[in-house]
C-alpha cells in the first residue's frame, strides 16, 4: 500500500484552479479561424429558417438540411483525423409546449473517445435551431446567427482544433435542436448521456457568443458572462436540509467550473475576461445547460457580456428607422473567435485532469478541520484549498496529499478505494474547504467539501460510509 505524504503546510497562495504539474503544452487554441467561423454562419444562414418546426426533408432549407450538414461537417472533421470521431444523431418525436403536433426532435453529435477514461466525459454544445418574432412561426426566414449560429459554429471549430489531440478523457461535440421550442434538444441530449452512463464532469452550454454590443448601443468586447447554478436542481430534502445547517450555498460543482474557467481565462494574454454570473440563467429566461443540471451534471452557460434585443428572436424588418433581424453582419467575429478559444483551452484541460473528488470534513467541536476524500482514477495527487464563508474565490492552498509511486503517472484504479485526508489548522466554522485532483496533465476543478459539492448526481454517488 501507498504511503501518503504531506508535502507542504497551509500558506496564502493565488487562486490555484487552472495550476498544471506537467508539462506545458502548446496553446490548443492558435488555429481558431475567424474565416471559418465566417463562413460556417454564412452557410447556417443560407437555410433560411432552422425553426424546428420547419422542413425536415428539404435539401436546402429548414432544420432537416442544417442538422444533415452538421453531421456531415463532423465526418468531414472525423476524416480528418483518421477518424477519430464517432459521428450518433440521437433523436426522438416530440409534442407540447410550443410543439401543436409530433415533431422530430434530432441533434448532431461527435464523440472523441478518451483513450484511457472514456465514460469520463466533457461536452461543448450549442442550438443549431432559430426563432424569428413568433414562436410558432416556421416559415418566416430565421437567419439566427447569433441566436444560436455563433454557439453552433464555435462546436465545430472546438472539433476541428481538438481532434488534432488525444486525450484521456472523452470530449463530445453536440449540435442541439428544438431549445427555442422548450429546451427539448437539450433534454434529448442529457438523456443521451444517462443512457451511455456516461460520468460527466462538465458541460459548456454556448448560446450567444457572437456580439460585442447591446441594444443600447454599450459595448464590451472584453469579457465574456459564464452563468452557474447556485443551490443545485437536483437537492434532495435531505442534503438541503444538511446544507442549511453546514452551508455550500455558492459551492455547486457548476460554481466551480465557472471558477476553473474564469482562473484559466486570466492565465491567456490577449483574451476574453470571464464575468462570472450565479444564476443559472439571464433574469426570465434558460438555455440548454438547464436539462444537465436538472440531472446532477455540472453544467454552465456561456454567453456575451452584453445582449442585443433588436438582433435577437425578430423577424427581419425595419420599423420605426430600427433595422431588425439577426443577422451576421450584427456579429463581432474577432469577438466570436476569442469565445471559441476560451472554450478550446478550458476543454483541452477538462478532457486531461482527472475527475475531482467528493470530499467531506469533519470540523464539528474541533479547532482544526479533517478533510477526507476516496482516489479518483488517473490522479498522481491532491490539493486541499480554503477559503472564508464570505469570499467568492479560493485563495489558501493547504497540504499536497501525493503517492510514493514510481510513477506521478500512475493511476488511482476505480478499484481503489482507500480513503485519503489531510488536517487542516482551520476553524471549519469559519471557512470553506474543497479539494482538486492533479496529473501529468495538469488539475482538476476544486470540488467543495460541503453536502452536494461533489461532480455527479446525488443520487449516483456512493454512500460516504461505504
Amino acid at each position: 500500500m501507498k504511503t501518503l505524504v504531506l508535502l507542504a503546510a497551509a500558506a496564502i497562495a493565488t487562486p490555484v484552479l487552472a495550476q498544471s504539474t506537467g508539462e506545458t503544452s502548446p496553446d490548443p487554441a492558435a488555429q481558431v479561424s475567424t474565416e471559418r467561423l465566417r463562413a460556417d454562419i454564412d452557410t447556417l444562414v443560407g437555410f433560411g429558417t432552422r425553426h424546428t418546426l420547419s422542413e425536415q426533408d428539404n435539401p436546402a432549407r429548414g432544420i432537416g438540411a442544417a442538422v444533415d450538414w452538421g453531421l456531415a461537417e463532423f465526418g468531414r472533421i472525423g476524416t480528418g483525423c483518421g477518424g477519430c470521431l464517432e459521428i450518433v444523431a440521437p433523436e426522438r418525436v416530440e409534442e407540447g409546449r410550443r410543439l401543436p403536433h409530433p415533431t422530430r426532435i434530432r441533434n448532431a453529435v461527435a464523440i472523441q473517445r478518451g483513450y484511457a477514461r472514456p465514460n469520463e466525459v466533457v461536452i461543448v454544445q450549442g442550438h443549431i435551431d432559430s426563432r424569428g418574432t413568433d414562436p410558432l412561426d416556421w416559415q418566416t426566414d430565421a437567419p439566427g446567427a447569433n441566436d444560436d449560429g455563433s454557439g453552433t459554429v464555435l462546436v465545430l471549430e472546438a472539433a476541428r482544433n481538438l481532434s488534432q489531440h488525444r486525450y484521456p478523457v472523452t470530449i463530445v461535440y453536440a449540435l442541439l435542436s428544438g431549445e427555442e421550442q422548450g429546451l427539448y434538444g437539450g433534454r434529448l441530449m442529457a438523456d443521451y448521456a444517462q443512457e451511455q452512463g456516461w460520468q460527466v464532469k462538465a458541460v459548456l452550454n454556448n448560446d450567444i457568443v457572437g456580439g460585442s454590443c447591446g441594444s443600447d448601443g454599450y459595448c464590451d468586447a472584453n469579457h465574456v458572462r459564464v452563468f452557474s447554478e447556485g443551490s443545485r436542481a437536483d437537492l434532495t430534502q435531505s442534503v438541503r436540509a444538511a446544507q442549511r445547517r453546514e452551508g455550500g450555498e455558492n459551492d455547486t460543482p457548476s460554481r466551480n467550473l465557472s471558477r476553473y474557467i474564469d482562473s484559466m481565462a486570466d492565465r491567456f494574454d490577449g483574451g476574453l475576461d470571464v464575468r462570472q454570473i450565479w444564476r443559472t440563467d439571464r433574469m426570465g429566461r434558460g438555455g440548454d445547460q438547464i436539462p444537465f443540471l436538472e440531472k446532477g451534471y455540472p453544467a454552465v452557460r456561456i454567453t456575451v457580456a452584453v445582449e442585443d434585443y433588436e438582433h435577437q428572436h425578430q423577424d427581419l424588418r425595419t420599423q420605426d428607422g430600427i433595422v431588425y433581424g439577426d443577422t451576421p453582419h450584427e456579429m463581432d467575429f474577432a469577438y466570436l473567435a476569442k469565445v471559441t478559444q476560451l472554450n478550446i483551452r478550458a476543454l483541452d484541460s477538462l478532457a486531461r485532469t482527472p475527475m475531482p473528488p467528493a470530499p467531506v470534513v469533519d470540523a464539528a467541536v474541533r479547532t482544526d478541520t479533517l478533510i477526507s476524500w476516496q482516489g479518483v482514477e488517473g490522479a498522481s495527487g491532491y490539493s486541499v484549498v480554503a477559503r472564508r464563508t464570505d469570499e467568492p474565490g479560493w485563495t489558501i492552498d493547504g497540504p499536497i496529499v501525493s503517492f510514493e509511486q514510481p510513477t506521478q503517472s500512475r493511476p488511482v484504479t476505480p478499484q481503489d478505494k482507500r480513503r485519503h485526508s489531510v488536517t487542516m489548522p482551520l476553524r471549519g466554522d469559519d471557512y470553506i474547504f474543497g479539494v482538486y485532483s492533479y496529473s501529468q496533465g495538469g488539475a482538476s476543478p476544486v470540488a467543495s467539501a460541503v453536502p452536494a459539492g461533489q461532480f455527479g448526481p446525488l443520487d449516483a454517488v456512493e454512500d460516504d460510509s461505504e
